[in-house]
């Protein structure tokens, strides 16, 4: 073999060597960090340091908290029905009138003077009938003659009782017991139906009106008892339900609600704002848990349970809430643990590295970790 070919063939050994060991070399440093995550002995994955609660059944006084407003037990803004000139004013303001009691008088002169002329048509009309009776009873005269003259005496009478009604109308009487308002008419004034005298308000008893979530429709009744406070008086009233609206508003999804306070001393005035508590049935077994726990969506309320040492989420329906706590009646179960921290750094499946532990009416615990493996 000659000189040249057989440097060529060494160059050729020298490349190859060079290349495979290049190869070999960089690939082993490619392979070592998948080998590291695969055999398990990378750094641990990171968790989400939490604090949870333990959920278990509580006595719990389910009580609904709301604000309303006092209305009368009656109340009428008093008008004349006729126009005409008040002759008499018969009453005191911000005193107490009876039902039936004349409060008012408006100009009746004319009215009378018109009844007067009827009544005395009507006596006319009554001897023609009495007189054309007797004559037709002897024959003295036919039944058309007669039934003229009775009808004569009918309409008569009728106007005399339209005209009555009309009389009735000057004189504006109390409709019910109550306290007399303040009036915006004097005597002399002239008035008709568009223009207000005064009000009339029963103010013993007052109705205590407010509203409460459509949820509890099915839980509120007739003689249900309420507590209430008005504003700027920290006494507390009682009161009873009497009636309750037979549907729900569909636009603010609550339910009217009215209560009766008999308010003897008139302290508590209608229009007066006030805060209602009402109380429905108790319960032995609620579950409740932290209100930090609860996250709002549009399609609910969710929260995040641990499990496994995992989180794993949870949709939930909520009833009532204290400061601290809300009442879940429907998604979660007795001896399910609740996350109630760290929840904004949670995602579903987020290992999880529980802190402190806490029960229902316990203290928090701090949670025993395992040791980590050196």
């Amino acid at each position: 073999m000659s000189k040249p070919v057989k440097s060529i063939l060494i160059l050729v050994a020298v490349v190859a060597v060079g290349y495979l060991l290049y190869s070999k070399i960089f690939a082993g440093e490619d392979a070592a960090p998948a080998a590291s995550g695969r055999g398990g002995g990378g750094p641990m994955v990171q968790r989400v340091a939490v604090d949870v609660f333990v959920v278990s059944p509580s006595a719990y006084q389910n009580k609904i908290t709301t604000t309303g407003t006092v209305l009368p037990n009656e109340e009428v803004e008093l008008r004349s029905e006729i126009a005409g000139r008040v002759t008499s004013i018969n009453f005191k303001e911000g005193t107490r009138v009876q039902k039936g009691q004349l409060l008012v008088t408006v100009n009746d002169a004319e009215l009378r003077a018109q009844l007067q002329k009827l009544e005395s048509n009507q006596k006319l009309y009554r001897d023609m009938e009495e007189r054309q009776r007797t004559l037709l009873k002897k024959e003295y005269i036919s039944a058309q003659e007669y039934d003229q003259v009775s009808n004569q005496l009918a309409t008569a009478t009728a106007d005399i009782q339209a005209l009555k009604a009309t009389l009735a109308k000057a004189y504006i009487r109390a409709p019910f017991d109550g306290v007399i308002g303040l009036r915006q008419v004097s005597e002399g004034s002239y008035v008709s139906a568009t223009t207000p005298i005064t009000r009339i308000v029963d103010i013993s008893p007052v109705k205590i009106d407010f509203a409460i979530p459509g949820r509890y429709s099915q839980q509120v009744k007739a003689g249900d008892k309420i507590t209430f406070t008005v504003e700027g008086n920290p006494k507390v009233y009682d009161a009873s339900v009497y009636a309750v609206q037979p549907g729900i508003d569909p636009t603010t999804r609550t339910l009217q609600v009215r209560a009766l306070f008999d308010n003897k001393n008139e302290e508590v005035k209608p229009g007066a704002f006030v805060s209602v508590a009402l109380s429905l049935q108790n319960s032995d077994d609620a579950i409740l848990i932290p209100t930090e726990s609860i996250i709002p969506e549009a399609t609910g309320h969710k929260i995040y349970l641990a499990k496994n040492g995992k989180a794993v989420p949870q949709m939930v329906k909520i009833g009532q809430r204290s400061e601290t706590l809300i009442q879940i009646v429907e998604g979660v179960a007795p001896g399910d643990t609740i996350i109630r921290s760290g929840i904004m750094q949670l995602r579903d499946g987020s290992n999880l590295n529980i802190r402190k532990v806490q029960k229902a009416d316990e203290p928090e615990t701090t949670a025993q970790q395992p040791a980590a493996k050196e």
